[in-house]
């Protein structure tokens, strides 16, 4: 038997499997067996009442999932899956409490990743599946990490690599009244709005639904983390070295001081670069035993959105 084939062996019998995407590694059950999904909840350490997003082999599950679904799904599903966009739809009756924290919608995507794709198909159903790490910490894009977080915890760890995209998925709403990206990701808004013809907005209003990766806290490292403006590094980075403090800086340039207690790691200037290395890069500092992790905060333009909202969920996280 192939580790694909065992995997879904494991999950039909309940266990936890960790398999890559091309946005991060997930931790996947069974979506339609709650005891298995409440073991995803007590090796994250997650919050019962925050919802997953459940991994499907293509769009013709979406019916076993969802209930009416607008045409507009089915546009976006044939121009972006498999891809790193999750759609929020009205769940089907059959959706346990469990994966949508009990709330009358649940997250669908169908993750484009050659050996997740295969995981799937050989499973035939849906798998739910976070990132395969400590709720509220670093999301892992290589199997290394996944076992450095979760060790025990997961039967089985499939090893696709390093994940492609390597910051999570765009989620869209489409159960209000216009479309809505609740959280972004690498697949824009621009790119979305061509399909649909309207440029969907930004964050949920008051009655929108809770979605993963929405808390002001998250993606974060150990070691405290601070984002400042190119101009002011040098001055932020000063301050803390005068002060006794072990740095580590994710900058774009090399700084212009010279200092044994300050670490420097380059950050890329494009950000689909940046988003790739991001979480290993964070997970490279933050083993440093430093006492701070300095970060360059990224440009205020739409490619950097998605960057921009991990880095500032980590720095809250993080303190």
């Amino acid at each position: 038997m192939n580790e694909v084939a065992r995997a879904a062996q494991l999950l039909r019998a309940g266990e936890l499997v960790a398999f890559p995407t091309e946005t991060v590694y997930g931790l996947g059950a069974d979506a339609a067996n709650p005891a298995a999904v409440a073991r995803i909840f007590a090796a994250k350490g997650r919050p019962a009442d925050h919802p997953l997003i459940v991994h499907l082999p293509g769009a013709s599950h979406l019916e076993r999932w969802a209930v009416d679904i607008p045409e507009a799904a089915y546009r976006l599903a044939a121009a972006f899956w498999p891809g790193p966009l999750t759609l929020i739809l009205k769940r089907h009756p059959s959706v346990s409490d469990a994966i949508t924290g009990g709330q009358d919608t649940v997250g669908l995507r169908v993750p484009n990743h050659p050996l997740a794709l295969e995981l799937l198909r050989e499973f035939d159903g849906g798998v739910a599946a976070p990132s395969a790490n400590r709720f509220g910490r670093i999301s892992p894009t290589t199997a290394a990490h996944v076992r450095e977080d979760l060790g025990d915890a997961v039967a089985l760890v499939l090893d696709g690599g390093p994940c492609a995209v390597g910051i999570e998925s765009t989620i869209l709403d489409l159960t209000g009244a216009a479309p809505r990206i609740l959280r972004p990701g690498m697949l824009d808004a621009a790119a979305i709005g061509r399909v649909l013809g309207v440029v969907p907005g930004f964050g949920g209003t008051a009655d929108a639904p809770r979605v993963s990766g929405s808390l002001e806290a998250h993606y974060a490292p150990r070691t405290p983390l601070h984002l400042a403006a190119a101009t002011d590094i040098a001055w932020v980075a000063t301050r803390a070295l005068d002060a006794g403090r072990r740095v580590a800086l994710l900058a774009p340039q090399a700084p212009g001081m010279a200092h044994e207690n300050l670490i420097w790691r380059p950050a890329d200037t494009d950000p689909e670069r940046f988003a790739h290395d991001l979480y290993a890069r964070l997970r490279e500092l933050d083993a440093l035993s430093c006492d701070l992790i300095l970060v360059v905060a990224p440009p205020e333009d739409e490619a950097w959105r998605a960057v921009a909202d991990r880095l500032r969920r980590a720095a809250a996280g993080s303190k």
